[in-house]
């Protein structure tokens, strides 16, 4: 898979797994709400540096997996081409609600200011220490990565996901701060889930149907 390819693909499967509602999501939401719009922002700031620590053990693991053992490679994709499927099918049967989550109902004013460092520590250990992301991102990485990938291109691939990370947290950030904006988008949720489930459960059959080279 060439440089764009790679861009493209992950640009489509990132940005829907981004969008479907998680602790990142809840915790933008919670600083918008309580602490306003320069919160928010701050806090997505740190949820894309909190990324790096994922791209890079994910990269720099499978690269050295994919130069050594092809067959080793296999069983990854084996492994997280399931889980892939399995938040697929978990996305599918997401259910309609009424908020994304009771912790993001606090009233305006009750959560204490925040400094710019604390609030981008707080995104950033949010990410960081998302137990679900070790898997999707090795998962994600099986596809774009191959024996000839040149280095940059993981440097690319992981920058690229930091951008869009910042992106969609910060626009998320800027829909928020209008408070007529966030009951309709909470209300979508579900849709989101549904829509981040299909795409998720292609990519798993993907993975599977393709064998390592």
């Amino acid at each position: 898979m060439d440089l764009y390819q790679g861009l493209l693909l992950i640009t489509s499967i990132h940005l829907l797994a981004a969008a479907a509602p998680g602790p990142d999501f809840v915790l933008v939401s919670q600083q918008t709400l309580c602490n306003g719009k320069r919160a928010g922002l701050l806090c997505s700031v740190g949820i894309a540096l909190g990324l790096s620590i994922h791209i890079l053990y994910s990269s720099l693991g499978l690269a050295a997996i994919i130069a050594n053992s092809s067959s080793a490679l296999w069983g990854i994709k084996l492994l997280g081409g399931g889980y892939l499927i399995y938040l697929g099918i978990s996305g599918l049967r997401a259910r309609a609600r009424s908020a994304v989550d009771t912790d993001i109902a606090i009233a305006v004013g009750q959560v204490a200011p925040q400094s710019a460092l604390k609030t981008i520590g707080l995104g950033f250990l949010c990410n960081a220490l998302n137990p679900k992301a070790p898997i999707y991102f090795v998962s994600l990485f099986t596809i774009v990565l191959s024996q000839d990938t040149p280095a940059q291109h993981l440097l690319i691939y992981g920058l690229w996901m930091m951008a869009l990370q910042l992106a969609w947290f910060s626009l998320l950030t800027m829909l928020l701060s209008r408070p007529a904006v966030t009951s309709k988008f909470q209300r979508m949720g579900h849709w989101l889930d549904r829509i981040a489930g299909g795409a998720m459960l292609l990519l798993g059959i993907k993975v599977l149907a393709t064998r390592a080279s």
